[in-house]
């Protein structure tokens, strides 16, 4: 995704108008709308960047910026998104950017996922809903090549609705129907659901927690 692409995408999600970011940037008010539409100027200046990267809060090289530093040789690099899940009443937002590029040794990541890079992403949680495995701004990593057929017991990221949720699944073996479980207690489960009731995006394989 370039530059162009990053903008409009950012304006679309977060809602905001061409008009008003261009002035945002002391700029006429055609001028975003020109950089995205006809590629004219070719690259945003130094400044105007600084202040759109700071008003949608994403990196500058979003915006075309130099590129952000290598991850050291031989790791594997995990897109950390601009997206919460909600661990709560179904709440979630964001943009689905990339924030960073998070590093993982490859031995390590094997021992978790035979996945590509390609198919792994770090999210944020939000809400209390699987307190205590998973706490308000726990970064998770999930595997989106893990579900479908392979649902198993465990923690996924799933869509029901317009809800984005990380949730516990408990499967019978018989059946293969499915219980969305919270793990705190407070919360009510749903039961008895089949496959085609809930949209998996992928397992929860691992989780980072910031300490106070």
């Amino acid at each position: 995704m370039d530059a162009r692409q990053a903008l409009e995408q950012l304006c679309r999600e977060r809602g905001q108008d061409y008009a008003s970011l261009s002035r945002l940037i002391g700029r006429n008010s055609a001028y975003i709308q020109q950089f995205i539409r006809r590629g004219t100027p070719r690259r945003l200046p130094e400044q105007e960047r600084r202040v759109l990267a700071r008003h949608f809060g994403v990196p500058e090289h979003l915006l075309g910026a130099d590129a952000a530093p290598v991850i050291a040789s031989g790791l594997i690099p995990v897109p950390l998104l601009d997206l919460t899940v909600s661990a709560g009443p179904g709440t979630a937002g964001g943009t689905e950017l990339p924030l960073a590029q998070i590093g993982f040794d490859p031995a390590w990541l094997n021992r978790l996922t035979a996945a590509g890079s390609e198919d792994l992403n770090l999210v944020q949680v939000e809400g209390d809903s699987m307190a205590p495995t998973l706490l308000p701004g726990d970064d998770i990593l999930v595997d989106r090549s893990d579900g479908g057929s392979r649902v198993r017991d465990g923690i996924y990221v799933l869509r029901i609705d317009d809800s984005l949720l990380v949730k516990r699944l408990t499967v019978h073996p018989v059946s293969r129907r499915v219980t969305v479980q919270s793990d705190n207690p407070a919360y009510a489960d749903w039961p008895d659901l089949t496959l085609t009731d809930i949209n998996l995006i992928g397992r929860v394989i691992w989780t980072g927690r910031r300490v106070a």
